[in-house]
């Protein structure tokens, strides 16, 4: 099928075109139902997950979704799944995530956020801060890290959580803003560095994460 300038495709009616790609998209479609049981978007029929995370330097093992959004500085370590629509956001002095993590469908993970530049008129600039994940550590669907964050080894962090403050090592945090529900006594002994705003039963937050 050639889609060059001057090819065949580019000589047919537009209409003809699609169709002909249609039924490609459709042979590729059925080719991933067939080996996977999956349907996926387009850019996830053409590319493979394993080379868009080594196209990011991720580590070995590391899979990661097409649609997958990555800013700036982001390093992953090996064995990760990082699933489809999150944002890996390291524009703020870098994103960093363990090994065997999981980071599960519409997670976004901030280093920045745009509050104060809006609230201010753009008087002030927007704020950056580094983050950090764990090994071992599984965030559920749809949560949101916040800039800054550092969450330790083996944490959990619940579908839907807010987590604006540091999360300790085996810890288990839900909610929004997450809470700490449970900690794990059989955790490494390093846990995340000493936040005096650890994630606790206080249901204040920070401010909303960048865009």
């Amino acid at each position: 099928m050639d889609l060059s300038p001057g090819g065949k495709l580019s000589s047919e009616n537009p209409e003809e075109c699609l169709k002909r790609i249609r039924a490609f998209i459709r042979v590729l479609a059925m080719r991933k139902k067939h080996s996977f049981n999956r349907r996926v978007s387009i850019g996830d029929l053409l590319t493979e997950r394993a080379d868009n995370a080594a196209a990011c330097g991720f580590g070995e093992g590391t899979t990661m979704y097409d649609n997958v959004l990555v800013l700036g500085d982001v390093r992953v370590g090996r064995h990760c799944w990082i699933g489809p629509g999150c944002i890996l956001d390291g524009s703020g002095h870098g994103l960093e995530i363990g090994d065997w993590c999981s980071i599960s469908a519409g997670v976004q993970i901030y280093t920045h956020n745009a509050v104060n530049r809006s609230t201010s008129l753009g008087r002030l600039p927007v704020d950056y801060a580094p983050t950090k994940i764990g090994d071992g550590v599984y965030i559920g669907p749809n949560a949101i890290v916040q800039m800054g964050v550092t969450i330790g080894d083996k944490a959990i962090i619940g579908a839907h959580a807010l987590v604006n403050r540091n999360v300790p090592a085996g810890a288990k945090a839900y909610g929004a803003p997450a809470r700490l529900v449970a900690m794990d006594l059989s955790a490494p002994s390093s846990p995340a560095p000493p936040d005096p705003t650890a994630a606790s039963s206080d249901r204040t937050g920070r401010s909303a994460p960048g865009s």
